[in-house]
């Protein structure tokens, strides 16, 4: 029998950190022979055993640049507090991360202290901090001009696509803020919630109001920052999907799409908000507007949409419009 790449791999012995102390990927991971196994494992985190017999905790995330389940270190759990005491590992190349602020950051340059990448306007604008800061003080509230229904409204549509999704976990991707993502962790409709931004300060407001909720800190929920085109999850291991209002910011919407269908297990539900470029029944100076904005903006057609899932592997397609605003649902196979 071939060895197992568990069996292989080798982490430097260290002295475990106190549970109250953040977790300093300096200081390496124990060898397996020290890891001991937690009283319960959350639907997050499973154990896994070597050739030696010793059970190590593989983790419901995974490395973003080898997609490898993550090794984790620390109590199990999707809550704050849990993630934050961690530390995570990809047994293939190495790579530790851990939390950063309020959040875990697994980006492909986490970690990088003297990096900088330029990022398209909209990724970089929604990184601002003014902006994050007024994001659910009056700027979500205009979408009410496009159709969209309000947070509340949007979230009860979203649960009736997610029917078939609960008692599992759901990554809201591009989640801002939080604002649906707590409802989510609040509805007790899942095991886990993953509140995913690639902006830090969207995540750092977002702790900001689960800090004040003492529901919420006690919740399966956690803040992760990654890039909506390199997910931190293994293949086919999502349960459910929700991006509100996110489509049309996206760099590149295929390839976001492609990333969401390729970690949803079968059956696994997709869900997204978004502003049509126009509908059947918008007029034509709106039209010729957002035309003229499509080049920061990816603002699609619902046709386009429509393709866009099916190309990416996505069935059972289904759709409802207000106006300039859209809510969809496809599936995986």
């Amino acid at each position: 029998m071939a060895s197992s790449p568990l069996h292989r791999l080798q982490f430097p012995k260290c002295h475990y950190l106190s549970l109250k102390s953040e977790f300093d990927p300096r200081l390496g991971f124990p060898s397996y022979s020290t890891l001991t196994i937690p009283a319960a494992i959350n639907n997050s985190s499973s154990l896994v055993m070597d050739l030696e017999g010793q059970a190590i905790e593989k983790d419901y995330f995974a490395c973003p640049i080898c997609y490898e389940p993550l090794i984790r270190k620390g109590p199990s759990g999707l809550n704050l507090s849990a993630i934050y005491r961690s530390g995570f590992k990809c047994k293939r190349c190495r790579k530790s991360f851990s939390s950063k602020d309020k959040y875990l950051d697994l980006t492909v340059t986490s970690g990088l202290l003297d990096y900088t990448e330029n990022q398209p306007y909209l990724t970089e604008l929604f990184r601002s901090p003014f902006v994050s800061f007024l994001y659910e003080r009056g700027w979500r509230q205009n979408f009410n001009l496009g159709g969209f229904p309000g947070p509340e409204e949007e979230f009860k549509m979203a649960q009736d696509y997610f029917q078939s999704a609960k008692g599992g976990c759901i990554v809201d991707v591009s989640c801002g803020t939080g604002l649906i993502s707590r409802k989510f962790a609040k509805s007790g409709s899942y095991s886990g919630v993953v509140a995913l931004d690639f902006s830090e300060n969207m995540l750092r407001q977002c702790y900001d109001f689960i800090n004040k909720d003492d529901i919420l800190l006690k919740a399966n929920l956690a803040l992760v920052r990654a890039d909506v085109c390199r997910l931190p999850f293994s293949s086919g291991s999502v349960d459910a999907v929700h991006a509100g209002a996110a489509l049309h910011c996206w760099p590149s919407p295929s390839n976001s799409v492609a990333e969401i269908s390729r970690i949803l297990r079968s059956g696994g539900i997709f869900v997204g908000t978004t502003f049509l470029r126009y509908s059947s029944t918008t007029p034509l100076i709106v039209r010729l507007f957002r035309e003229s904005v499509s080049r920061t903006h990816k603002f699609l057609t619902e046709q386009e949409i429509e393709g866009l899932c099916m190309s990416c592997g996505l069935i059972n397609y289904t759709s409802k419009v207000h106006q300039s605003f859209i809510i969809f649902s496809a599936q995986k196979p």
